[in-house]
C-alpha cells in the first residue's frame, strides 16, 4: 500500500471531523476520496500532508509512519489554487521545486522538460497574474507534479478548465499513473470518478461509509435492471410476465427478480420472434450510488 489511514480520529472543538476513519490506497492505482461538503475529506487530506496531525491513530506514506520528509514524497494540488501572483512563472516553479528537495539543476531540467511538453516555454518569463484560469491551472499542475512524488492527491483538478485542457490534463494524470505515480482523487463529480479511479473512499459526517474497487460496488448495488431494444414493436404482453420499469414501442427496461432470470428474459424475448438490437444490463451510477449511501447514512 501507498498510504495506510488506520483509525483516525481529528476534533476542532468540540466538531469531529473525521472519526476512526481507515482506509488503504493500493500501490499505483487512481483512488477516489468521495464525500459531500463537510464530510471530512479536507481534514484527512491536511493530515495526509502534514498540514496537521491526527488526534489518534496513524497515517503511513510506502511502509512508514508520515515524518518530516513525507511532503517531499507527496504532490497536492489543493482545490484553492496556492500560486503567488507576483511570480514570474519560471521563478515560482524553480521555488517550488527546491522546496520539494529538488536541487537548482535538477528543478531547472524538470521546468524545462514539462513547459516543453505542454508547449509554454514562452510563459517563463510571464507574471502568473497576467495569465488566463486555464493557463493558471496548468501552471498548478506542474508545480505539483515536478518533483516526481509517490503520491499525488488532486482536488478538484479540473476547475476552470475548458474541455481541450480538462483532457490534456486527463492525459497527463493517466501517463502518470501509469509511471508508477499512485493518485488520489478528490471530486464532486461522480462521471469523473467512474472514468478515472479504481477504487473509491466515501466518507460521510466524518465516517467511512463505504469503500473498494469502482466495478465491485457499481456491481453491489445493482438492482438487475436490463434494457431491450428491439428491430421492430416488443410483445404487448411483457408486463404480465415481468416487472416493467419503462416501455416504449420498441424499447423496455425490465427489473428482474435475480440476475440469473436474465436467460428467462431472453429466452422469452427470442421465443416471441423479438429482433433483439440492444440487451444491456443497466449498472447504478456513481452519482446514485452517492446520493443513496449518504442517504442511509446520515443527512448531507
Amino acid at each position: 500500500m501507498i498510504l495506510s489511514i488506520q483509525d483516525v480520529v481529528k476534533s476542532y472543538g468540540n466538531y469531529q471531523a473525521v472519526n476512526h476513519v481507515s482506509f488503504d490506497v493500493p500501490k499505483g492505482s487512481v483512488f477516489g476520496l468521495l464525500g459531500p461538503n463537510g464530510a471530512g475529506k479536507t481534514s484527512l487530506i491536511r493530515m495526509i500532508t502534514t498540514i496537521t496531525g491526527p488526534d489518534s491513530g496513524a497515517i503511513y506514506l510506502d511502509g512508514e509512519k508520515l515524518n518530516d520528509r513525507s511532503p517531499e514524497k507527496i504532490g497536492y494540488m489543493p482545490e484553492e489554487r496556492g500560486l503567488y501572483k507576483k511570480m514570474k512563472v519560471g521563478e515560482q516553479l524553480m521555488y517550488l521545486a527546491q522546496l520539494k528537495g529538488l536541487s537548482k539543476q535538477q528543478a531547472q531540467q524538470a521546468i524545462d522538460h514539462w513547459l516543453t511538453k505542454f508547449d509554454i516555454k514562452d510563459w517563463y518569463p510571464k507574471k502568473i497574474e497576467d495569465l488566463s484560469k486555464g493557463m493558471q491551472q496548468k501552471i498548478q499542475f506542474i508545480a505539483t507534479i515536478i518533483h516526481q512524488p509517490r503520491l499525488l492527491i488532486l482536488d478538484e483538478p479540473f476547475t476552470g478548465l475548458d474541455p481541450i485542457n480538462t483532457n490534456l490534463i486527463k492525459d497527463e494524470i493517466r501517463q502518470l499513473n501509469e509511471s508508477g505515480i499512485s493518485i488520489i482523487f478528490s471530486t464532486h463529480r461522480m462521471e469523473q470518478v467512474e472514468e478515472m479511479c479504481d477504487f473509491i473512499v466515501l466518507i460521510n459526517r466524518g465516517k467511512n461509509v463505504l469503500q473498494g474497487e469502482v466495478q465491485s460496488i457499481k456491481n453491489e448495488y445493482k438492482q438487475n435492471l436490463f434494457r431491450v431494444e428491439a428491430d421492430g414493436a416488443l410483445p404487448e404482453d411483457m408486463m404480465t410476465h415481468f416487472q416493467v420499469v419503462s416501455q416504449s414501442k420498441n424499447a423496455v427496461t425490465i427489473q428482474l427478480a435475480s440476475e440469473n432470470q436474465s436467460n428467462e428474459l431472453l429466452h422469452y424475448l427470442l421465443g416471441k420472434g423479438v429482433r433483439i438490437t440492444r440487451f444491456e444490463e443497466i449498472l447504478p451510477t456513481f452519482d446514485e450510488i452517492f446520493i443513496r449511501r449518504v442517504g442511509e447514512t446520515g443527512e448531507a
